[in-house]
């Protein structure tokens, strides 16, 4: 091995060391990675940063805070948003390195045979690159990589609430199909209390055989009731299960919902809400984020038909036999494009209709933002109001209930007036859990659509009075 080889080869053992002491700083030397927590990313997403998510769930009953983090932790759409983040963060770093100066080595070895005589030649060279001036693309390009990544960090947002939002209505959707299940047993005591009072008055002789087979018919309908309510509770564990990243036949259980006291409508006009969401949606963020990337990209088209500056320096050795010889250069390159067959023209024009093209899907975006709002706003507002009406109506439809059957054992009430009485209470106690799962969902729907959802949102439900 040459005395150049050497040199060459220890060098490359020094770079190799120093690197490897300093991996953090080799592995992101532009410090790209903190730009994933400091440009503006939720909190909401900021939960679900590369941490290690439990491959069982909790032996004790999950809240709907426990549903919500494991949701966040194991749904592969999160750890995809955050990849995508990651890997634009990267991009942003690429972008950044055209500031910095490049520096090439260079080896080369040949064996050359004329006329029957050979001669080795070697030759090495460092050659130190650096672009001075180059109209502005390196600028527009890094802009264009930082306004990708907003967007994606708006985009990753969008993900975690979405996760939320779905994670949460499975939830509810679990809990009200178990309260479902409750108020169909409870249906199916009445009916067999029912059963049982006409069964007694057809053996004493007050009633005839068909009041027993009419309560006999509803009793069994209550049962199916009941039996048909407790499948759709298996079903929506399962489903509630998988939006938590496990087999539908994952065991576990929920805490008992409590008691939905008064619900308030909303204080704030709908207006005001429509503002804050045009300023807080993830999806508008990112829309935004992509307009500004293709801004900066017709910038880096238009500086690619301006006059660069560049500085190349190094030294270099070469050896051909036994004649040595070392030198150095150093140099500026000036780069005028003159002509490029209209190409840069024609870039110009396609990334200025780009621009053309995210200004009216902001626009489209904007006005879909504006009903999800107004939607979810009224869906919210009815569910507030029918939660008070359902718990009017279970009320009088259970003194209706007691009434009719009192009557009926008394002898002085027929059994069609128990067993409608009985049916209308069944639908009331179906339609307040229908009613409370309503307000839940639609004010974790007008969160998302605001943009806004998050751990506030897991609090306690206003207790009844």
């Amino acid at each position: 091995m040459s005395r150049l080889q050497k040199l060459l080869f220890v060098a490359c053992g020094v770079f190799s060391g120093l690197a490897g002491a300093a991996e953090p700083f080799f592995d992101d030397p532009l410090r790209t990675e903190e730009a994933l927590h400091l440009r503006g990313a939720s909190l909401l997403a900021s939960r679900v940063a590369e941490r290690p998510c439990a491959d069982v769930l909790p032996g004790r009953p999950l809240t709907a805070a426990d549903v919500v983090d494991i949701a966040l932790c194991r749904q592969p759409q999160t750890r995809e948003a955050w990849a995508a983040a990651r890997a634009q963060a990267a991009q942003l770093g690429v972008a950044r390195a055209a500031w910095l100066p490049t520096l090439d080595a260079r080896l080369a070895t040949s064996r050359n045979t004329i006329d029957g005589r050979s001669s080795k030649q070697q030759n090495a060279n460092l050659s130190l690159s650096w672009f001075l001036f180059d109209g502005g693309e390196s600028s527009a390009n890094e802009d264009n990589a930082a306004a990708l990544l907003d967007m994606a960090l708006a985009n990753r947002d969008s993900v975690a609430q979405a996760v939320f939002l779905a994670a949460l209505q499975a939830y509810y959707n679990a809990q009200a199909t178990q309260a479902a299940v409750v108020a169909a047993q409870q249906n199916e005591r009445s009916a067999q209390e029912s059963l049982a009072a006409a069964e007694l008055r057809y053996q004493v002789g007050t009633a005839t055989p068909a009041d027993r087979l009419q309560a006999q018919t509803a009793a069994s309908q209550a049962r199916l009731a009941r039996q048909r309510a407790e499948g759709e509770a298996r079903n929506a564990q399962g489903v509630l299960a998988n939006a938590l990243g496990f087999p539908a036949a994952t065991g576990f259980t929920l805490v008992a919902a409590e008691p939905l006291g008064e619900v308030a409508a909303f204080q704030r006009d709908v207006d005001s809400l429509i503002r804050a969401a045009l300023e807080q949606r993830p999806d508008l963020k990112a829309a935004a984020a992509q307009l500004r990337a293709v801004e900066a990209s017709i910038e880096a088209v238009r500086a690619q038909g301006r006059p660069s500056v560049s500085l190349n320096a190094g030294p270099n050795w070469q050896r051909i036999e036994d004649d040595r010889s070392r030198g150095n250069s150093v140099g500026l390159v000036v780069n005028v494009p003159i002509f490029t067959g209209f190409e840069n023209s024609y870039r110009i024009r396609a990334a200025q209709a780009q621009r053309e093209v995210r200004l009216a899907q902001n626009e489209r975006l904007q006005n879909q933002v504006t009903l999800d709002v107004w939607q979810a706003y009224q869906r919210l507002q009815t569910a507030a109001e029918a939660v008070q009406t359902t718990r009017d109506l279970l009320a009088s439809a259970e003194q209706s209930e007691r009434v009719a059957l009192g009557r009926y054992k008394a002898g002085v009430g027929t059994v069609l007036d128990v067993l409608n009485a009985q049916s209308a209470l069944a639908a009331a106690r179906m339609q307040r859990i229908q009613s409370e799962l309503d307000w839940y969902v639609y004010r974790a729907v007008l969160a998302q659509a605001m943009g806004a959802l998050d751990d506030s949102l897991l609090a306690p439900a206003p207790e009844r009075p």
